[in-house]
Parts: C-alpha cells; structure tokens; sequence
C-alpha cells in the first residue's frame, strides 16, 4: 500500500512547529521574525493547540493556574484618549471619577483575595503618569508594603514610570508591573494619541531595569487585523528579556466610548493568539483577563489547552466583569486544575524539576 505524500509546505509547516515546540530552559528566542510568528499564527487550529500544549508542558506544570485579583485604586478621569476605555475623561461613559482610595480598603480587599485563592494582587490608577502626585505615590508605596508583606505578589499599573518611580516601586517589594502594548506598532496610532508606542517601551524598560517583573500584553477586538495580533506578540517575544507575564484581553466595549460597536472578538482568534504567545513565550505567564466571563467553560478550557495559566478572578477587574472566586473555583475542581503557589510558577528545567527564578533573586522550588 503506498502513502500519499504530504505537500511540501506542510511538511515544512510541521519541521518549523517541532523546533519550536522543543526549547530547553536555556534556549529562549529572542530573534523571531514577523514571517516566523506569522507562520506559527496561521497553523492550522487543531495543530497549532497542540504544540503550544506541548511548548507548555515543557516549561509550566499544566495543572496550575495562578488566580488574581485586580482592584481599582483611582477610577477615572485620566487625560489619555485610549478608544476602548471608559476611564478617559474625553468620553462620556458610565464610570465616574473618584480620588485614590485610602490605605485601608486595599488592605481588606488584599486579605479577602488571598483567603480565596489569589495569590497575585494587583492595583491599578487611571492617570497618564506619576507626574505631580507625590503624595499619591507615597500612599500607593505603602499599599506595595502592606500587600507585599502578606506574602502575596504585588503588581500596579500606574501608567508612565521614571526610572526612579520603578527604583522605589521596587525598594516597596513591587513584584511586577503592568504596562500593556495594547496592539502591534503599527496599528497603534489608531487607538492611542496621547502616549506612542515608544513612550510604553521606555516605561517597560524603567521597570525591567529596576528589576522588576515585566506584565505586558495586549487587548483583541480594537479593529486590529491578525497581522497586528502577530506584530504584537512579535514585538513582545524580541524583548531582551521576554514579559514574566502576558495578557490577553478581550475588548469588552463600553458605551460612550469610540470602540463601543466593535465587533466581539472569536473564541478561535483568541486561541490563536494565546498559542502562538505560548510557543514564542515559553516561560511566561500567560493570562487570560478581561472579557473572560463571556466565554463558556468549555471555551475557557481550550485557552488553558493552548497554554494560559492564569486568571484574574474575583468581583470585578478596573471597570469590567469578572468571574467570582467561587465559580472559578468550582470549574478549577471539575477539570481537575489547582491554583498555584505564590512565586511558585516557571521552567520546567532539563532535570525535570518546576522552579521559579523571580525578580526578587530567589529560587523556589516546587
């Protein structure tokens, strides 16, 4: 019986998705090209899962899931003009603005997420940058302390940082720091004019230089082309230093905001994304964060098949829903998911061991 040849650009396809899917600890890419990424994108569904279910196995335990939880510290009234935010204070949207919150509020929301699981809490403030706020800071250095001396992992988002705001974000046991590309270069004059592109890279270099955690990802379904998905995670994976942790935000639209008729993103755009990140991220954090609560479980499942291995979970992310502890739990049980250690996740190293190099010079061993 004769075997029919495959084409050779499958062959080819299936060559270049086997390289990729065996990296050792020590082999991280940090030299891929667009053409690369987008080849990787472009697989075909089934496979493309697949291999990123493999990449991840080699450098995450698939069984854990690291659930957090994100509180909004400053609501609203920020001067940039992101089109899908409803915290700019161009548009006319149902958040209103509100002064930064006091210490003790975020102490308690601290407590109550880390009794439900989480073990990275992270706070967020709707301003462009720090510029003028020095007593705002300060409040917000001693928020990091408080949380960070619970024995959780603590990340802001802030907006802009100097390199001495990072310095003394760190000094306060900042874990990470979340400063989103949003989109690829490219697209990103058409959803942001009051910040470049650059601008958002020199913040990430502040934090990554400070040694801090790097947290940076991006948002489907602001209009962007999955050229622009592929530029985005290209930009991301050709880092000198890959993000501990990538988002991967659903757009969910707000009335009154530039971006509230776009279309909802597809569950198979988002996979695509999730597993080429997987494969081009290794060892990064992949989460899974806003528009979470419009997928149904089963869709939620595929996307840590395809290797996210986070969350954020509780009542309520900055000004969108959220999935409760509760049932985040409960479908954690059902497919037989935990949720991890604090600094518990990263490589599966060549001597078959999980550990965890974090920010903080330590390693731990699980």
């Amino acid at each position: 019986m004769f075997r029919k040849s495959l084409p050779a650009s499958v062959v080819s396809l299936r060559r270049t998705l086997s390289t990729h899917a065996s990296v050792s600890c020590n082999e991280l890419r940090h030299n891929w090209t667009k053409s690369q990424v987008q080849q990787i994108y472009d697989t075909p569904l089934l496979e493309l899962v697949f291999r990123a279910a493999s990449v991840h196995r080699q450098f995450h335990d698939p069984n854990k899931i690291q659930l957090c939880t994100l509180m909004n510290i400053k609501t609203g009234g920020c001067t940039e003009d992101c089109k899908y935010c409803s915290q700019s204070s161009r548009y006319s949207t149902p958040t209103k603005a509100s002064r930064l919150v006091e210490l003790e509020p975020v102490i308690a929301a601290a407590r109550k997420a880390k009794e439900n699981g989480s073990t990275r809490f992270c706070m967020g403030a709707a301003w462009r940058d720090l510029a003028g706020r020095k007593r705002g800071f300060e409040r917000i250095l001693e928020m990091v302390r408080e949380v960070r001396g619970m024995g959780m992992e603590v990340c802001t988002t802030l907006g802009m940082l100097s390199p001495e705001q990072a310095r003394q974000l760190k000094e306060a046991g900042l874990t990470a720091y979340n400063h989103n590309l949003d989109t690829s270069r490219e697209f990103y004059p058409q959803v942001i004019s009051t910040r470049s592109f650059d601008e958002r890279l020199d913040t990430i270099s502040a934090v990554r230089d400070a040694g801090i955690s790097v947290c940076s990802g991006g948002i489907l379904g602001l209009g962007e082309t999955d050229e622009d998905r592929v530029g985005l995670i290209w930009e991301v994976a050709n880092m000198p230093e890959h993000p501990e942790s990538f988002p991967v935000n659903a757009l969910v639209p707000i009335p009154g905001t530039p971006m509230e008729q776009n279309e909802p993103v597809s569950h198979h755009t988002l996979l695509r994304t999730i597993a080429t990140a997987r494969i081009t991220l290794p060892s990064t954090i992949i989460r899974l964060a806003a528009g979470r609560q419009t997928l149904s479980e089963s869709e939620q499942v595929m996307c840590f098949m395809a290797g996210a291995n986070a969350v954020f979970t509780g009542e309520e992310m900055l000004t969108t829903p959220c999935s409760p502890w509760d049932e985040d739990k409960a479908m954690m049980n059902r497919w037989g998911l935990e949720g991890m250690r604090s600094f518990e996740q990263a490589a599966l190293c060549n001597d078959g061991r999980y550990a965890r190099s974090d920010r903080q010079g330590t390693t731990h061993d699980i």
